[in-house]
């Protein structure tokens, strides 16, 4: 009798778990499909096949070495600011400073390289530039954590601001102190602490900017996976962030959580530096970052914070991005930001109506 009492309960959990994986596919794979609908029916209205314009796309990006480098060139830095809003979101933290964080890490990055000199060994040279901009995006992060834990600042309040102070004092630095004279950026890194590029090493992604941060960018997710949901500092941080009263209760300390989410989202973030300014840039100049770590959020919402979905999403991200630029010759890139926003409100949307399907 109670073993069969076992099976059905095992029954039940198993089916309810497949409900929910289905859901978390279901609901992205949907928006992302309704929102291609919408922009091959912009693209028609502007005069252009949009079978014509998907074909190209696909082959300038996976149809194409070059073109898939620049993908993963892309989705690399992608899956790190993503990392970095899911974290805290974990916590019912919503990080919008990804951006300033980068920046900020970016920044610490480019300066430590270019003063390390050529003396030490690459290993040492790249590990103490990543550092810096994990310690800078940390720092910077805890700044907002620190507002929300001791003076109850909201969150996306505080980080937005700091978004805003990291472009000064980035700005600042670079423009009356670091830019090199009749440039906008910095001294270049020492030759010891660039990350060496894909087709340095393999051949693979000729001539493309696609780098060994690749493999952080793939790590991590699945690190951050087994951290939340299979140990017992992630189970705490995710009962501090749905209740927080009984978690408080249980013995949690949710301020801790609090602030170890946003530190290490904002360490993450930083370390999106190493892909940009050791694998890339080698320098910082002003720019750099191109927003990326707004889109960051779109990322992180597409994944329904997940961290192994965070994976796919940045991917289709990077594939939009690129995708965009080899066919700007025939329809405006802007068209593919319209993709990435309407996938997110369709998102939000769908959610939104299966919560309600579900209460009835």
């Amino acid at each position: 009798m109670n073993s069969s009492k076992r099976s059905a309960s095992t029954s039940t959990e198993t089916a309810v778990t497949m409900t929910k994986i289905t859901g978390q596919l279901l609901i992205p794979l949907l928006s992302v499909m309704t929102a291609l609908l919408f922009s091959a029916l912009f693209i028609a209205m502007i005069g252009e096949d949009p079978v014509m314009i998907c074909s190209k796309m696909v082959r300038s990006t996976i149809g194409s070495s070059y073109g898939t480098g620049h993908v993963l060139f892309r989705m690399t830095t992608l899956v790190l600011v993503a990392l970095a809003v899911a974290i805290p979101f974990k916590v019912r933290l919503f990080n919008i400073g990804a951006e300033g964080q980068l920046l900020m890490g970016a920044f610490a990055a480019a300066m430590t390289g270019s003063i390390i000199g050529e003396t030490l060994s690459s290993t040492v040279a790249i590990a103490l530039c990543i550092l810096s901009a994990m310690a800078a995006g940390c720092a910077w992060a805890l700044l907002a954590g620190v507002l929300r834990v001791q003076f109850g600042v909201n969150e996306v309040i505080g980080t937005i601001m700091l978004n805003f102070i990291a472009q000064g004092i980035t700005g600042y630095l670079l423009t009356w102190h670091f830019a090199l004279p009749s440039t906008v950026h910095t001294a270049p890194i020492s030759n010891a602490a660039i990350i060496p590029t894909i087709e340095s090493l393999t051949g693979w992604f000729a001539k493309s900017p696609a780098n060994l941060s690749l493999l952080l960018s793939l790590a991590l997710p699945l690190l951050f996976y087994a951290l939340l949901f299979k140990t017992r500092f992630g189970y705490e941080m995710r009962a501090a962030g749905l209740q927080p009263e009984a978690a408080r209760y249980g013995g949690i300390n949710a301020k801790r959580h609090t602030l170890m989410a946003m530190g290490t989202g904002g360490a993450i973030a930083g370390l999106g530096a190493a892909n940009i300014v050791l694998g890339y840039k080698h320098y910082y100049e002003s720019g750099m970052t191109g927003g990326i770590g707004f889109t960051g959020i779109a990322v992180a919402l597409l994944a329904g914070a997940h961290p192994v979905w965070i994976l796919l999403s940045a991917l289709f991200f990077g594939f939009l991005e690129y995708g965009g630029l080899s066919v700007n010759a025939w329809v405006p890139k802007d068209i593919f930001m319209i993709i990435e926003a309407m996938t997110i409100l369709l998102v939000i949307t769908f959610s939104s109506l299966g919560k309600q399907l579900n209460k009835r």
